[in-house]
């Protein structure tokens, strides 16, 4: 692929699971699958797998992970049948050697990957590998292998982080009120500043974007996915954000794309 063919990279803020059955965000999420061009497979790097270990799913025909509790009886229904991809993963393992990448049969798609990918791509016809976050490691580390991975947007492959900026479990209105916290609004609007500006050293250092980061990212593994795909930005491609909104009062709901193209989704 030349360099107007290389797939771009994205972040999505994935939410509840319940975005999985529809919504206000899936609209720009399909506009994403219908409006670029098809990839050959989607690596994903997912909030839901973050072990104590650096692994990739390698089953030919990955299982469908149903990763939470107590949701309506359908969202346990649904299937997304995206077959796996051996040579992805004999690359992926040659991009990031000598580091070990353990080839993982015992993982899947958890709902960090499908619940997005049922609407970017709902035929689940392309095939999609995760590749685990190693919670052993700092920041820079997955950073870093984003930076590694991204000779893989010419190679067809869509890149993919899936987590949320503002994540605070704890903090969820459960009133019925949707009103957005002062402070998630803050920390959305000075994460959206440093990644449009390219301020990566403050975004691996979450802590330097102020006070407001404790509360936005009380745990790191709804960030981390988006490290990896800032690692892959190159110095040619633009900001894109989309599905720009706070949930539940404390769950930013922010796309991100990178790509030299300007989108308009």
């Amino acid at each position: 692929m030349n360099d107007l063919e290389r797939m771009p990279v994205v972040f999505f803020g994935h939410g509840s699971p319940m975005n999985a059955l529809g919504g206000r965000y899936t609209a720009s999420w399909q506009a994403i699958g219908s409006a670029w061009p098809a990839p050959r497979a989607v690596l994903m790097i997912s909030a839901h797998w973050h072990v104590p270990e650096l692994a990739i799913t390698a089953a030919a025909a990955p299982r469908t992970i149903h990763d939470f509790y107590g949701f309506p009886p359908e969202l346990y229904q649904i299937q997304y049948p995206a077959p796996g991809a051996a040579w992805l993963v004999e690359r992926v393992t040659s991009l990031l050697e000598p580091l070990s990448v353990r080839h993982a049969q015992d993982w899947g798609l958890d709902h960090g990957a499908w619940s997005v990918l049922r609407h970017v791509y709902p035929d689940a016809r392309i095939p999609v590998l995760q590749l685990s976050i190693d919670r052993r490691q700092p920041p820079r580390f997955h950073y870093d292998l984003g930076r590694r991975l991204a000779a893989l947007r010419e190679e067809g492959v869509l890149l993919a982080g899936s987590g949320d900026v503002v994540h605070n479990l704890r903090s969820l209105r459960r009133d019925g009120s949707n009103e957005p916290y002062d402070w998630a609004l803050r920390f959305n609007d000075t994460a959206k500043h440093a990644i449009a500006s390219r301020q990566h050293e403050s975004l691996l250092d979450w802590t330097a974007l102020g006070p407001d980061a404790a509360l936005a990212i009380p745990s790191e593994d709804h960030w981390l996915p988006l490290l990896y795909v800032l690692g892959a930005q190159r110095e040619d491609d633009q900001v894109t954000f989309f599905s720009d909104a706070i949930e539940l009062g404390s769950i930013s709901m922010l796309g991100v794309v990178l790509d030299a193209r300007q989108h308009h989704i």
